[in-house]
């Protein structure tokens, strides 16, 4: 645990988070895509779909199945990420942020687009719930913008040593 980064443990509670839970409402979605966008998680853009678009059935069936890509998206990429942090020479130099960042991006935009939907509706155990997820997208969006930059490997044991020279 001592190379671990910031971001990199943050993105992999997050993982913990997202990989079992959109996943379980993805594949809800998918069995049954009327019913599974009417279910808690998804309500609120369900219920938005047919108050102010006034979609078709085919259609909402559609907009579920993207809804659902869109999710599986996400856990596809934290699946990914957390492959890359597996191994210690990836998480060092900073390879895994590329997969991070897209699950945050793609998950944010999601996060987002359905608290707005909620709010809208006016559901708001729903726009409670799209709240702190987003909230915890962002939060590690901005460790990884605040964090350092991972320096390469070469650069960490030329600086040591010139740290034990200068104190000599």
């Amino acid at each position: 645990m001592a190379n671990w980064r910031i971001s990199s443990f943050n993105g992999a509670l997050l993982a913990a988070y997202f990989i079992p839970t959109w996943t379980i409402i993805a594949f809800k979605i998918m069995i049954s895509p009327i019913h599974g966008l009417y279910e808690r998680p998804s309500i609120s853009v369900a219920l938005f779909i047919s108050d102010h678009l006034q979609l078709a059935g085919m259609a909402t069936v559609r907009f579920a199945w993207l809804l659902a890509l869109g999710r599986m998206t996400v856990v596809a990429f934290f699946a990914i990420f957390l492959v890359f942090i597996a191994r210690s020479k990836i998480r060092n130099s900073g390879g895994c942020d590329e997969a991070l960042g897209l699950a945050l991006a793609i998950g944010s935009v999601i996060g987002f687009a359905s608290m707005v939907m909620a709010s809208q509706v006016g559901e708001t155990a729903a726009l409670r719930l799209h709240a702190a997820e987003l909230l915890m997208m962002l939060g590690t969006a901005i460790v990884m913008l605040v964090e350092r930059p991972a320096r390469p490997p070469a650069d960490r044991h030329a600086t040591a040593g010139d740290l034990s020279l200068q104190q000599s």
